[in-house]
This record gives C-alpha cells, sequence and structure tokens, in this order.
C-alpha cells in the first residue's frame, strides 16, 4: 500500500477537503488523468478480475496476484503504476464466506453465520433485516473486504430450486424490500453490495447453459420487479449478472437487460459484474454494459483487445466500463485508507443472530403445548439433525463459523433435562453414517477428478433416519415430558433439489409415526422441529404431532433461538413468503423444471450447449405470472399452508381498517390489538384485486404492502398504515410495451395471509399508463396458462 498512497498526493489521486457531504469519499480518482495514462491492454486488464484459480482468492486467473483477504471469491485489477488498488470481492449472503485459519498465522478469522434468506424474510420486518445487514457489513469491513456478493433475490419458482434458503420470496415485493432493507444496512458501514442473480436465475440444473424462455409480462412484473424495488430503493454498489440465457440472449451479454432496463429505465448509476465464469464473449460482455468481468478469463482479455483493434467493440464502451470501475475502487475502505481490524465484534452479532433468527420462524401447528413454559421438562429428541442442526446452505452461500448451536445444546441452555441414552445413541449412529458418506463422496471425486472441487462445495447427502423399536420407544416415553422431532434437510448451489427431497424418506415418515403413536398412547405430546431450508410435503402427516415449529436454517446460534421460540421466551412472529402445497405436482412450473436431471456442474462448460434437452437445456416458463399463490389463489388450488401464513402464541383482532386514495397512491390504516394471553407481533399484508382480473388475465389478488406492528402486551394495539402508489397498481400490457393501470373500483384487502382475509376495503382509481422499451422479446412460441 506503500506506492498507493505515495500517487495520494499526484494529479492522478487527488486528497478532497472535508464537505458537508458525509457520504462522499474523502480520497478522489482524478478519472481524466488515470484514463490517459492506461494503454489497451491496461483498459482489458482493469475490467477483468484477478481471483479465483482453484477457488482461492488469491491466484489470479489473467493478470497479476495479490494475496489480500485469504478465501474471498475474488478482486478487482490493480494498477499499482496509476495508484489503483486491488478491492475485494467476498461472498455472502448469510455472512461474509472467507477463509478461518491462515498458513502461518495463529489468528482466527470466523465470521458470524446469520440466518438463510428465507428466514429473514419471513420476519417480515425489514428493519430487523436492516440490522442484520449492518451487522454483516460491520464484519465485511473490519476483515478488509470491499464488496459484499449478497444479496440474492431471484423468485422462488419452484419449490425444488437448490438456490431457495439464499432467495427471499415466491412474491416481488416482498423480495425487493427485503432485499432493500438488507443493502442499506450492509452499505451503512461504507462497503457495497452487489445485487444478484440478474436476472431470472430460478434453476440450479444446467444454470451455465439453461435459456429462460419467458414472457415479457412475467419478466416485468414478476422476475424483474423486486430487482427494481431494491436497485431504486437502495442504490446497491453493484449489481450481479446471472449465468443463465433468458429468451435466447446470456444475460450479462444483454443490452437490453443491463442498458436499456437496468440503467436507461430504472436509473442505475453503479458497477454491473458477472457472476463467477458466467459469460464467453468477453467483447460482446462489454458493449452489452457488463463493467466488470469476475473472476476472469484469458480469453475475454484477447476478445475485449481484439474486439477494440476490429472495430466490433467501441473503446468508449471499454472507457465507460473502466470509469465506473474506478468510481467503485473509489468509494471502497481500501482506497479510502480504512485500517481493517480483523476484529469485529462476533459476541454482539452472535446476538443479532439469535434474535432475529427466532423471528423468523413459522409456527405452523399448536395444540397447546407450545410454549413449553416449565423449563423442569424431560425432552426425548429424535432425529440425527437434532443433535448436528444445519446452520444455512452450501457453496458460495457458506460461512466459515466458529460453531453452531444444536437443539441439544439449546435445550440444555435453556435449562431443560435431555435424554443423555438417546444422545449416546444418537452420536454412534452419526459416527458410522459420517464415515460412509465420506467414502461416497471420495469414491465420486475419484470418479470424476475434474468436478472434485466442486464436490466439496455441494449439499451433502444426509442419513437415513435412526428408527425404534416399540419397546425403546415406550421406555423412552415413560422417562420424558415430551418429545421433540427435527426433520432436516440440506441446501446448496450446483444442483436443485429431488422430488425425493421435498418429501418425507421412509424413514422420516416411520419416525413420527412411530414416534406420535407410542407418545400419545402416554399421554405425552410431540412436536415437529423443520431445520429445512425450502419447502417441504406436510399435508399427509401435519395431523399427527401436536405442534409444528419450522426454524428454517438459522445460522450459528440456532439451537438457542429455537427454543427461544419453543419456551416462549420470544413469541414466534414470522410468516411464510412461500406457498406449501398438497403435492409437488400441484405447483404448476413442476410441469416446466428439471425433475431429478443431470445437474452439469462443470463450472467451465459456458457456452457448450450442444444438446436441446427440454427443461435443462431450456426452460418454459407456462405458468407465466402465475407463480406461487397467485396461481394457487387464482385456480382455487388447494395448498397445506398459504403464502402469509404463520401463528403466534397470542391472537390479533383487526379493527376499524380504512383506505383514502388520491391520483399518486392509496393508504390504507388498520388497528391490531393483541386479544391473548401472550405477548407478540403480527405481520398484516395488504393485497389488491383489479377490476378487470377476470376479463384480462390478472391474478385473483397480488400483494402490494405489508407491515409488522411493534411487540403488543396483551390488551395492547398497534395502528400501522400501508401505502401503495397508484403507478404500483400496473399491469404490464404486451402490445403497448406499457404499464397500465386499469380504471375502476379496485379491493384493497386487508389479511393475515394471502386466504385469511380480515377486511375488505374499495377505492376508485383512474387509467394510467407508461410506455416503455420494448425488449426482452421470447424467440419461440409459449403456452401461457391463461385464466
Amino acid at each position: 500500500m506503500k506506492k498507493t498512497a505515495l500517487f495520494l498526493a499526484t494529479a492522478i489521486v487527488a486528497v478532497g477537503c472535508a464537505t458537508a457531504d458525509k457520504s462522499a469519499p474523502k480520497n478522489k480518482i482524478n478519472q481524466e488523468e488515470v484514463m490517459a495514462r492506461m494503454s489497451l491492454e491496461d483498459k482489458a486488464h482493469f475490467v477483468i478480475g484477478t481471483g479465483m484459480a482453484g477457488f482461492s482468492g488469491n491466484d489470479a486467473v489473467i493478470g497479476a496476484t495479490r494475496s489480500l483477504v485469504p478465501g474471498a471469491a475474488g478482486t478487482t485489477y490493480p494498477l499499482d503504476s496509476l495508484g489503483i488498488p486491488a478491492i475485494v470481492l467476498a461472498d455472502g449472503p448469510a455472512g461474509l464466506r472467507i477463509d478461518a485459519t491462515r498458513e502461518g498465522d495463529s489468528a482466527t478469522y470466523y465470521c458470524t453465520h446469520f440466518p438463510i434468506g428465507t428466514l429473514l424474510a419471513s420476519t417480515w420486518n425489514t428493519q430487523l433485516v436492516e440490522a442484520v445487514g449492518q451487522a454483516i457489513g460491520e464484519e465485511v469491513k473490519a476483515y478488509g473486504a470491499d464488496v459484499l456478493l449478497a444479496p440474492a433475490l431471484n423468485i422462488m419458482r419452484n419449490p425444488l430450486c437448490g438456490r431457495n434458503f439464499e432467495y427471499y420470496s415466491e412474491d416481488p415485493v416482498v423480495a425487493g424490500k427485503t432485499a432493500a432493507a438488507y443493502i442499506t444496512g450492509v452499505q451503512k458501514n461504507d462497503v457495497g453490495t452487489s445485487i444478484k442473480h440478474f436476472a431470472a436465475n430460478n434453476q440450479e440444473t444446467n444454470r451455465m447453459n439453461n435459456d429462460a424462455r419467458i414472457s415479457q409480462r412475467a419478466l416485468r412484473e414478476i422476475y424483474l420487479k423486486g430487482f427494481e424495488i431494491a436497485i431504486k430503493e437502495s442504490e446497491p454498489w453493484t449489481v450481479m449478472t446471472s449465468y443463465n440465457y433468458i429468451n435466447g440472449v446470456y444475460s450479462s451479454e444483454s443490452k437490453d437487460l443491463v442498458q436499456t432496463i437496468l440503467r436507461d429505465e430504472w436509473g442505475y448509476k453503479g458497477t454491473v459484474m458477472t457472476d463467477w465464469f458466467g459469460g464467453k464473449d468477453g467483447a460482446r460482455q462489454m458493449w452489452a454494459g457488463n463493467d466488470m468481468l469476475q473472476p476472469g478469463k484469458q480469453e475475454q482479455f484477447d476478445s475485449i483487445v481484439a474486439g477494440v483493434k476490429s472495430g466490433k467493440l467501441a473503446e468508449a464502451d471499454l472507457d465507460r466500463s473502466v470509469q465506473r470501475t474506478l468510481s467503485l475502487v473509489e468509494k471502497s475502505p481500501r482506497f479510502q485508507g480504512y485500517q481493517y481490524t480483523n476484529k469485529p465484534d462476533l459476541k454482539a452479532h452472535a446476538e443479532v443472530t439469535r434474535q432475529s433468527a427466532a423471528e423468523g420462524m413459522v409456527l405452523m401447528k399448536n395444540n397447546g403445548i407450545l410454549p413449553l413454559e416449565s423449563s423442569k421438562l424431560n425432552v426425548a429428541l429424535y432425529g440425527n439433525t437434532s443433535y448436528d442442526f444445519i446452520a444455512g446452505g452450501t457453496g458460495s452461500g457458506n460461512v466459515n463459523h466458529a460453531y453452531v448451536v444444536s437443539l441439544l445444546d439449546g435445550l440444555k441452555n435453556g435449562g431443560y433435562t435431555v435424554s443423555d441414552e438417546l444422545k449416546n445413541a444418537y452420536a454412534t449412529y452419526a459416527d458410522d453414517c459420517k464415515k460412509a458418506i465420506e467414502a461416497e463422496i471420495e469414491a465420486a471425486s475419484k470418479k470424476d477428478p475434474k468436478n472434485a472441487m466442486l464436490l466439496r462445495f455441494m449439499p451433502r447427502p444426509l442419513p437415513a433416519e435412526k428408527l425404534f423399536s416399540v419397546d425403546e420407544l415406550t421406555k423412552q416415553a415413560e422417562a420424558s415430558d415430551v418429545a421433540v422431532i427435527t426433520l432436516g434437510r440440506i441446501s446448496g448451489e450446483f444442483v436443485d433439489r429431488k422430488v425425493s427431497d421435498f418429501n418425507l424418506s421412509p424413514s422420516e415418515r416411520k419416525l413420527i409415526e412411530q414416534v406420535c403413536e407410542v407418545y400419545h398412547k402416554a399421554n405425552k405430546q410431540v412436536v415437529v422441529l423443520l431445520n429445512i431450508g425450502g419447502v417441504i410435503e406436510t399435508a399427509s402427516w401435519k395431523d399427527l404431532p401436536d405442534a409444528i415449529l419450522c426454524a428454517w436454517q438459522a445460522g450459528q446460534e440456532g439451537g438457542n433461538s429455537v427454543v427461544d421460540v419453543l419456551s416462549g421466551r420470544q413469541s414466534p412472529s414470522g410468516k411464510f413468503t412461500m406457498t406449501w402445497p398438497v403435492n409437488f405436482a400441484d405447483v404448476y412450473s413442476s410441469k416446466n423444471f428439471p425433475i431429478d436431471q443431470d445437474p452439469r456442474i462443470d463450472m467451465m462448460n459456458q457456452g457448450q450447449k450442444s444438446t436441446n434437452v427440454r427443461n435443462v437445456d431450456y426452460t418454459d416458463y407456462e405458468e407465466d405470472v402465475y407463480v406461487g399463490y397467485r396461481y394457487f389463489d387464482s385456480f382455487d388450488v388447494p395448498v397445506s399452508y398459504p403464502f402469509g401464513f404463520g401463528l403466534s402464541y397470542t391472537t390479533f383482532d383487526y379493527a376499524d381498517a380504512s383506505c383514502t386514495a388520491d391520483d399518486d397512491a392509496i393508504t390504507v390504516k388498520v388497528t391490531i390489538k393483541n386479544t391473548g394471553a401472550h405477548e407478540g407481533k403480527e405481520v398484516v399484508e395488504l393485497y389488491v384485486s383489479a377490476p378487470d382480473n377476470k376479463t384480462n388475465n390478472k391474478p385473483v389478488k397480488e400483494l402490494k404492502a405489508y407491515g409488522k406492528t411493534k411487540s403488543l402486551k396483551p390488551g395492547e394495539s398497534d395502528t400501522l398504515t400501508l401505502r401503495v402508489k397508484t403507478a404500483d397498481l400496473a399491469s404490464f400490457d404486451e402490445a403497448a410495451s406499457a404499464w397500465v393501470v386499469a380504471e375502476g373500483e379496485y379491493q384493497l384487502l386487508v389479511g393475515a395471509s394471502s386466504q385469511d382475509i380480515k377486511a375488505t376495503l374499495t377505492a376508485k382509481v383512474k387509467a394510467q399508463q407508461t410506455k416503455v422499451n420494448d425488449v426482452m422479446k421470447p424467440q419461440t412460441q409459449l403456452h401461457l396458462l391463461k385464466r
């Protein structure tokens, strides 16, 4: 950094004086002079990163090698002679992902593992999400990273998408608002975020080559809307393009997406980067508006240089990307001379993750057993993951954390007594299963050495559940007050889930059936806990236990967070941001999703599209705008749990609902009163039903706003105000290439879920139309679902 500091005093980099704008960077780059000193080769290098050969953040793919933050995903290219340092890009979104240990260094660099994105969204509490983001950003800055590669907010199009655990919702309003809060929190630390994956990254199978074929309307209303909300509300430093094609064009090579929509229509001013190894033609990516290609390939460098020399790529386009990347570097802590400490407040952040995780857990069923208010209970703990709790997903969404609190440890910390006999039985069983699984992975690595490194990032299979005889269960029931069964699911990128992962396994089903039967005969009750990253089948067994709590994957304090809810220390207030179908086949997109297909995980096969396999090489989004509750509620398809569902330990009354409207917005007010015996919070959801929803093929209702009360004591009330802009009532008219608000009387539905409407209001709205660019049309005919 000495050379960089030297150049801060030159004309290349000017040191600015303090100004009233505290957000403005103190140290400035004289871009005009820097650009004048750069050769074509310098420019081409600068827009290509220097990380990630061998999945290390230190080894250059091309250009210079810099050891900055071991384990980071990559860096930008340094121009030392011009005083431009490399800045560090590191994975998220459940916490910073860097190496916890370093060669020749006795110190440790653990990061806090926060709850997965799905759990955070399930809080419906943007203030809480912002606080989590701020804590994550503190660790990013303390450990010397500059940009966090998060959040991920692609739509949960199908329950089996492998990365749903990182995503927020099937609904773009929830996804966009949650992402905006996360970004705002992280960037309060003067570090950046990279909102991803732009756009339509809704399956992992053949993700480098899959063509997502989507109508313009579904793109605009569903798959781009969340990005639009988050980008306009929080201004992320960077946007990351996705791996897939959209309507025949790589997203990273789509000028319609990156320039016309993102920049021209939405007004985005930041830097755009590719996903790691995304795209193939460097010159075309620059032309499209990608400013930085990560982690960098020699062929991209060659393509850019050759493109400028041949005239295929205008040097002005390259210059534009260089300038945007310079602006990114200028804002970074590293360029601003921040002296990172490597000592974030991990203890304080553990409290943040513990509290936030508890608020996002969803109480699915309760026959009066919860909360377990007496800590003097003897608990019989069943299920492999009760003892080996799953903190989060694998792959780039993983975090190198110092510990994970299991449910066993959480119960003990809460003062409960847990059966040692069961604990010892599970410990022996787990050791045997672990050896068998490791042997399988080693054999798979030898069989396919090319992808051996990737296999260690992929989700590990879980063993079958340990089963007990009726006599063993009877004896355990006699010695216990209550049984808790944990069902676990591994989440991770590279592969989509299988249908068998959605359904209960034979051993899981038998465990629930036998434990419930034996314990109920002994007049003892059973709680089922779901330690999962995505939706599973519940309709066939949910009548058996006395209570069900969806704990999701709650981060490193998971066991403590669960016990905070089970004990009543914190009342559950989470609600589902996705629909839980009765059967997997009930999801309309199941007709167009890769079911148990070869994932094709080779990271370097971008552009190797040699077959035309349906749902692998291309996927037709035939459900169109009818994603999630928009489909189930519009077509009256029964569900196991509706969108927005979640119980509490108390009850709430909705009263005095009213609305006012003007030309710009509709404002709805409603008073929520706690009418039960426990303290708690309530999420209020505002849906809108358009007057022309039947005649113009629109969903019967769509979420437009939501809010959450403060924590209400019994008898206490809170009045929420929810506001919907009139422009946000628009649907996309493909023929007119316009957002159109139909004139007429709209229904405002105030609900506790999409199927539990508490009050219906009406407002008259005048017609509006906003023209946009006619871009990103499907290149093949799609057979779209219509009402």
